[in-house]
């Protein structure tokens, strides 16, 4: 069983919150308001990176 954890970073108003979880293939991430829609799979490094791009605020919408 795939055990969800919703991120401490996700906003208060709880319209904005994911999902993580260990995978066997390595992490996911889902909406936690939607989470029958899917989820995305990301390898650990993947993830890892994403990780270091958020918080740099390297991402653009």
């Amino acid at each position: 069983m795939i055990e969800w954890r919703k991120s401490s970073r996700s906003n208060a108003s709880g319209n904005e919150c994911v999902e993580v979880a260990h995978l066997p293939q390595g992490r996911g991430i889902r909406d936690s308001k939607n989470p029958g829609i899917g989820h995305l799979a990301l390898s650990v490094e993947s993830f890892a990176q994403l990780i270091m791009c958020i918080k740099r605020d390297e991402l653009t919408p």
